[in-house]
């Protein structure tokens, strides 16, 4: 047997594991189970892979080669905090998601007390303390500093990445604190300029070292080699790379990867997303090359009847008998079975990628000023994007993932939406993204390739 990988997800829902031959460039086993967190991890990890040694014929020496990603326990919490909404708490936000986390709370200005309650009950693996230019306005960050002193988060880690003017008052007021502290480059150093890839690998690092801790999900270490990311980064990772190509294996171009779960429903962009029309001025902050959005609200187990409302919105009337059955799989977190539960599944998931890439896209505002009429995109223009890329349970198992994946296609009826045009579509028939995303921090060309032979076209 060849030079063999082992690439762990643990999800929120499932543990996945694929086993790829690295000499042959071949899967020769996946399997998934349902994930054992709130209990014990490596329950489910150890009958995952008992399927993946009997399928795929493998002895455990493997588990030495053993790469691990996470979204399971929540994933990566993060709450971001900055001074002006438009710009410093926006970009420690792209941070945090770039990052690969879950933003569960946005605050600006200066915190007030019920906000820091708010903070407490949320209780998250990260606080983002972003605020001011660098040699700008330092009051706020550090009112905001002294106020999270007191929170009293023993799990909660505190990344100051604002206005290094501030870094010795803020290091002053977490002297005496029992705090986990760390310091970064500022989000936003100057009026226009991100720069969030030092911020983004201090997350990591967090969670790499930390947080996989606290979480219960360490105990895998027994098992397998490392885990070495959350799983959204992984995802991220591996998009990039089938986008760019590596060396003189060319990549795909421009692309979107539409991921709906159980919990949320991500989409990110591997594109400038510069203006098609040389008639169109961008305004707001510029927007990054690789961009991760994640709707919480729009998970296919856990947010049913929002989704349903959304059915309701685009005058889709269901028959009661389907609210139930909606209501019935997003409460046991199943696969669906029946005839009906696929097709309510698909109904879900449909609307889920209409939604969540109608917030993604950029869009196009007429404004009239004293030269007259002007169009001004806000966000990225992605019509000419020529990829798109299904994943997550309700697409792979779909009988249509093309009609799900229909969702992003640019409408007539609200063209000022930049929706992609005319790409092609391909389906992760075989969760080979987050695989590939492991995989590329060491063999960035065998990921590649793997990508390309997997990704299955629609």
């Amino acid at each position: 047997m060849g030079n063999i990988s082992l690439l762990i997800d643990f999800g929120s829902t499932f543990t996945k594991v694929v086993a790829v031959d690295l000499e042959s460039n071949k899967i020769l086993a996946r399997a998934q189970v349902p994930s054992t967190v709130e209990e014990d991890v490596t329950v489910g990890l150890k009958e995952t892979l008992a399927k993946i040694y009997d399928e795929g014929h493998l002895s455990h020496d493997v588990e030495k080669q053993a790469l691990a990603c996470s979204s399971a326990a929540g994933g990566l919490r993060i709450v971001s905090i900055g001074f002006v909404p438009e710009l410093t708490v926006e970009a420690a936000t792209r941070a945090a998601l770039g990052a690969g986390a879950k933003v569960v709370g946005c605050y600006s200005y200066e915190l007030t007390e019920p906000e820091v309650e708010a903070i407490r009950d949320v209780a998250p693996d990260i606080i983002l303390l972003a605020g001011g230019t660098n040699g700008g306005d330092k009051r706020v960050i550090v009112h905001n500093a002294r106020m999270l002193s007191h929170l009293g988060l023993e799990n909660t880690y505190i990344l100051v990445a604002g206005n290094k003017a501030a870094h010795d008052e803020i290091r002053a007021v977490f002297n005496t604190a029992s705090k986990n502290v760390r310091f970064t480059q500022n989000v936003m150093p100057e009026i226009g300029r991100l720069e969030t890839e030092p911020c983004n690998r201090e997350i990591r690092n967090i969670f790499i070292k930390n947080i996989i801790e606290a979480k219960g999900i360490a105990r895998a270490r027994t098992i397998v080699a490392d885990i070495i990311m959350p799983t959204p980064s992984a995802v991220l990772v591996a998009a990039r790379l089938l986008a760019e190509g590596y060396e003189e294996e060319q990549g795909l171009g421009d692309l979107i990867v539409v991921d709906v779960g159980g919990a949320t429903t991500d989409v990110h962009s591997v594109a400038r997303g510069s203006p098609a029309s040389g008639n169109v001025v961008t305004v707001g902050l510029p927007e990054p090359y690789v961009k991760r959005t994640v709707e919480g609200d729009l998970g296919v187990r856990h947010n049913a009847d929002t989704l349903l409302e959304q059915l309701q919105l685009r005058g889709c009337l269901l028959e009661e008998s389907y609210e139930d059955v909606i209501k019935d799989i997003s409460a046991a977190g199943q696969i669906p079975q029946t005839e009906r539960q696929l097709s309510c599944d698909m109904m879900l998931a449909s609307v889920a990628v209409d939604v969540a890439m109608e917030r993604h896209a950029g869009r196009i505002d007429i404004v009239y000023g004293p030269m007259g009429e002007m169009a001004i995109q806000r966000g990225k223009d992605l019509t000419t994007v020529g990829s798109v890329i299904g994943t997550g349970g309700p697409i792979v198992f779909s009988r249509d993932p093309r009609g799900i994946l229909g969702g992003v296609l640019f409408r007539e009826t609200s063209p000022h939406i930049l929706r992609p045009k005319s790409p092609r579509f391909y389906v992760d028939r075989k969760y080979i993204l987050y695989a590939a995303g492991l995989l590329s921090q060491t063999e960035p060309k065998a990921a590649l390739a793997l990508m390309k032979d997997y990704l299955a076209e629609v």
